[in-house]
């Protein structure tokens, strides 16, 4: 048996945004059941964990959805459709923290809310970083935030921002397992 599902039977385009699209539609079960799903699609996304001197960056921004300011990994969508994920974390690295890589790790990626979203985020090591002359991006109010490695514990225990714990948590796997710097 596949995981993949049949495509959609029909769907209706409801909005069609900057950085996501909604849909409406129908799909064909094996037993014949009909079901009808909304679905934003949004072209993906990468988030960085960026580890400097002993300390992994984090940026505090505001999320106006929540209406709160957030501590999240740097981040960022994929601008263009078949933009290479490592082009666009380079340039997120240097546009939301002020920094450049020298090395770069795939830590693998996830989907963010399956169920009613098709966001892909890729998920980056960045390590041997360097001052970048990109400028931040006024609007975005970015404070870059240096978090102690050895009090990784804690910072785990207060997040709630999904990508960011899934990549501290495949950060924790490489401390413990001592392949950081593979």
């Amino acid at each position: 048996m596949s995981d993949r599902l049949e495509p959609p039977v029909r769907t209706e385009r409801i909005y069609r945004g900057e950085v996501v699209d909604l849909r409406v539609s129908h799909y064909a079960r094996a037993d014949g059941t009909q079901v009808r799903r909304e679905v934003m699609d949004h072209p993906g996304a990468v988030v960085m964990v960026p580890v400097e001197n002993d300390s992994v960056l984090l940026v505090r921004q505001p999320r106006e959805a929540i209406e709160q300011r957030t501590l999240e990994l740097p981040a960022g969508k994929l601008d263009a459709p078949g933009e290479d994920p490592l082009d666009c974390a380079r340039r997120e690295l240097a546009e939301e923290v002020g920094r450049q890589a020298e090395i770069w790790r795939d830590l693998g990626g996830f989907y963010t809310a399956p169920a009613i979203l098709t966001e892909f985020i890729h998920c980056f090591l960045a390590t041997e970083l360097s001052p970048s002359d990109v400028a931040p991006i006024p609007e975005e109010e970015i404070e870059v935030v240096e978090w102690p490695l050895g009090e990784l514990e804690n910072l785990i225990a207060q997040v709630n921002d999904a990508k960011t714990l899934i990549g501290l948590l495949r950060l924790r796997a490489l401390l413990v397992g001592g392949t950081l710097a593979s």
